[in-house]
């Protein structure tokens, strides 16, 4: 993946109001989950925006969050690109890794209500969506079908310096009426989450190529 540089500063103000003001200021309120497990009762000092989230399946347990805040412009690149990336992190004076995990819009007027980021390393796989592409001319094509491309993105999971720009399916053999799924797909070092049945592409029959495939049917 690109790596994208991004600054924020920690947001200790917090609550919809807080939020609210942060927005007519063309700021947006974000915050990086993923951080260090920790055990309870905690006995570290916390800085500030970061706060301490109880893992529901053991209560000795928690996770270090950071509430922060982005100014739009500076995530605009970011965002409205169909790249992924992974974001190099300036808070504290330190260098954090992190993907982007989701943003809220406004129903309205799609502008950014809130941004979810998180914390990554080389060691802990991470679950992410990589933009698909089609490489290649299929037979099925060829023979008057028409391809179609039915998922954009897949869900793929690695570490997140293992993960590519995009995944590349070669279609030179699919045939007319035939799919590629998932299950059909394998990348070194990349695990497939989406179900294996799930279609990929396909190449459609056409009008045309029914109208031949039944004259060269009639003509035998």
């Amino acid at each position: 993946m690109k790596t994208f540089q991004l600054s924020a500063e920690p947001r200790t103000d917090l609550g919809k109001k807080a939020a609210k003001a942060l927005r007519k200021e063309n700021k947006i309120p974000v915050v990086l989950n993923g951080g260090e497990v920790i055990d309870l009762p905690y006995k570290g000092k916390l800085r500030d925006g970061e706060k301490i989230v109880v893992i529901e399946k053991d209560q000795s347990k928690g996770l270090i969050t950071t509430d922060l805040v982005v100014t739009n412009d500076s995530v605009r690149k970011l965002i409205y690109t169909p790249d992924i990336f992974a974001i190099e992190l300036s808070l504290h004076g330190e260098k954090r890794m992190a993907v982007l995990k989701d943003i809220q819009f406004h129903p309205v007027k799609d502008t950014i209500l809130h941004i979810d980021l998180l914390e990554v390393n080389d060691k802990k796989p991470v679950v992410i969506e990589v933009p698909v592409q089609l490489e290649g001319h299929a037979e099925g094509v060829k023979a008057g079908g028409k391809l179609t491309l039915s998922m954009k993105k897949i869900k793929v999971k690695a570490t997140y310096d293992k993960i590519p720009e995009r995944v590349v399916v070669n279609v030179d053999n699919l045939g007319l009426g035939k799919t590629i799924q998932i299950g059909d797909l394998h990348f070194e070092g990349l695990e497939l989450t989406n179900a294996k049945n799930a279609v990929v592409c396909a190449v459609q029959l056409t009008r045309a190529a029914r109208g031949a495939a039944a004259a060269a049917a009639a003509g035998k």
